[in-house]
């Protein structure tokens, strides 16, 4: 993550009169940024002596300064073409899809494809997806690619399964359903073949700009060959390059180490599937679904434990960071007893200083949290999945039963354990919300899971770039890169899950720096200013 610096960011920059949140001094008010880098950070007496040397002084009228937002599992032109086109995740029942579908087709009669996103037959009275025949209807027999919340199945048209020579005979295609599988990938590969050049940099600019204006800093982008395409990957990582915006680290999710490498990835790692989603029914499980047709029902296994010793030796080896998707409890079995394996062979100080991941890791137990702390493996998590389909009667429930579903991401567990968190979003899965995402974590459905709004904060921050290895960024003291965010922000406080330990905490002699209150209800705080490594990427007009 080589980083060069423009003209304007030479230039030395001096903020004062908000808040600082800052580990270095929980009472700064100021700030002073040089060459990309944050060089001070002090009192609002203390930086009276720089005002005169530096290039330019920014009164933040009370703001509040963080450290800009990760989010480290995003799958960036799926996320632009869900802003910029068909959306389905508000539609509240079937019909209402399919108003949207029938308008968005009539609006765009020049596309080669549709492409849409979001439909969740779970939360519609009707409890079916959209049928081929109707989606024929609906679109005048073009070519629509339209995949379920999760993004691990899909519904298409005739039109686009006829581009896709075979595709009934892969495994994952059932007709009438949706595709699963390889079905799914390969019309998906399909899908966004036929998009052109300039409507995926169009989807990459729309999502990266959305990102900015959020105070989000990072992405990083969870592509592969099941999932996107090296047209794609690469496209994004030069826009990224030579655009301002967050910047991107590409994660390339194949067992080809070397692909991985020519692409520009830094590991060979993100989506590479050991499962699929508890929402299709593909999440791998050790015991069997509870609302399955197939009463034995225990999802898709992609991986074994063999395969991903495999990789992480030879990832390990290459020096790339290995990682898998995995989110059903025996997807998580395989891919622990896949990277002790390689422990065993290479030795377990260097799997620990490689800093494999796992993504979602959603159904965890006691002995997998364990060895996750053992292997050093960062969980990859995305909090939204439990605000989205968590609680006694949500999505999780109706799948595992309410028991099961109660143990589903343990985050306080894995913070116990001293497991490394880092926090995402899956976007489009979930929304780009880093706000949101935090107050999720902090704020779980299942009570015994929360954390504090500080340690979902730094797995949201600082999280995010000791995924990638990176120790020295991720929060605002002097040396670190000047990754930052400006908020219109409320009262800040110390905010744990419990009341007792809020109440005292707030008490500015705790010495603990404080963040908005992020209780449900409350307003998230809305980001002025976006700045990725000294050079402002986002400024809210009329602000």
């Amino acid at each position: 993550m080589s980083e060069t610096l423009s003209d304007s960011e030479h230039r030395t920059i001096l903020l004062r009169g908000g808040e600082v949140h800052s580990p270095a001094d929980p009472f700064a008010t100021a700030m002073v940024v040089e060459r990309g880098h944050v060089a001070w950070v002090g009192s609002e007496g203390a930086a009276d002596a720089f005002a005169s040397g530096v290039d330019e002084v920014i009164d933040l009228e009370g703001a509040l300064v963080t450290p800009a937002f990760v989010d480290a599992h995003v799958h960036t032109t799926a996320t632009g073409l869900a802003l910029t086109g068909l959306d389905l995740s508000a539609a509240r029942s079937l019909a209402e899809a399919a108003e949207l579908i029938s308008s968005y087709a009539a609006a765009r009669p020049a596309d080669r494809i549709l492409i849409g996103h979001g439909w969740d037959a779970a939360r519609w009275p009707e409890r079916r997806a959209p049928r081929r025949d109707e989606l024929d209807e609906l679109t005048g027999g073009r070519p629509l690619y339209l995949t379920r919340i999760d993004v691990h199945s899909a519904v298409v048209t005739t039109a686009l399964l006829d581009l896709v020579p075979g595709v009934r005979d892969r495994t994952g295609f059932r007709d009438g359903e949706p595709l699963t599988g390889d079905a799914h990938h390969a019309v998906r590969a399909a899908a966004y073949a036929a998009l052109s050049p300039a409507q995926r940099t169009e989807a990459q600019r729309a999502a990266r700009a959305h990102a900015a204006s959020l105070g989000i800093g990072t992405l990083h982008e969870c592509g592969g060959p099941e999932i996107s395409s090296e047209d794609d990957f690469t496209g994004l990582l030069d826009l990224a390059r030579t655009e301002p915006g967050p910047r991107v680290v590409g994660y390339w999710a194949d067992l080809d180490i070397e692909r991985a490498r020519a692409l520009g990835a830094v590991g060979a790692a993100g989506d590479l599937f050991a499962d699929g989603s508890l929402g299709s029914h593909t999440a791998c499980l050790h015991e069997a679904y509870a609302d399955h047709a197939d009463g034995a029902h225990r999802g898709v296994a992609h991986l074994d434990a063999a395969t991903v010793a495999a990789h992480v030796v030879a990832a390990t080896e290459a020096g790339l960071q290995a990682g898998f998707h995995a989110i059903g409890d025996a997807a998580v079995t395989s891919v622990v007893d896949g990277v002790r394996a390689a422990a065993e062979k290479l030795g377990l100080a260097r799997i620990r200083a490689a800093r494999h991941r796992v993504e979602h890791a959603e159904m965890l137990t006691p002995e997998t949290i364990a060895a996750f702390a053992e292997l050093g493996l960062t969980a990859s998590v995305q909090p939204a999945f439990d605000a989205a389909w968590g609680g006694e009667d949500g999505m999780y429930a109706e799948r595992l039963g309410a028991e099961r579903a109660r143990t589903l991401n343990p985050y306080a567990a894995l913070l116990r354990a001293g497991v490394p968190l880092a926090f995402g979003s899956d976007s489009p899965v979930t929304p780009l919300d880093p706000w949101g995402t935090v107050r999720a974590a902090a704020f779980h459905r299942t009570p015994e899971h929360r954390i504090s709004v500080r340690a979902a904060f730094t797995a949201h921050t600082r999280g995010g770039w000791r995924a990638v290895g990176r120790d020295d960024a991720g929060t605002l003291v002097p040396g670190a890169p000047a990754d930052y965010a400006i908020w219109r922000a409320d009262e800040l406080v110390v905010q744990a899950p419990d009341d007792r330990v809020a109440r005292w905490s707030t008490d500015p002699r705790s010495g603990t720096p404080g963040l908005p209150d992020l209780t449900p209800g409350r307003e998230l705080p809305v980001c002025l200013r976006t700045v990725v490594f000294g050079q402002t990427v986002f400024d809210r007009p009329n602000e």
